[in-house]
């Protein structure tokens, strides 16, 4: 049993310390964040291509 509980600054540092360095190019540092990305560039994507079919656009 823990008498003294860590402030909530010295359980992120633990836990910082615990993870050690991230690996370049091989973490995205922000999950929610990188899923909020895609999922914008998704909908820009499909409503260019919604957009294109409504106006009728033909290739020359």
């Amino acid at each position: 049993m823990r008498l003294h509980k860590l402030s909530f600054e010295e359980e992120i540092r633990a836990r910082q310390r615990a993870r050690g360095p991230l690996k370049e190019g091989k973490t995205f540092e922000h999950g929610p964040a990188k899923f909020v990305f895609i999922a914008l560039l998704a909908i820009v994507v499909v409503t260019h291509l919604i957009a294109l079919v409504a106006l009728g656009f033909t290739p020359s």
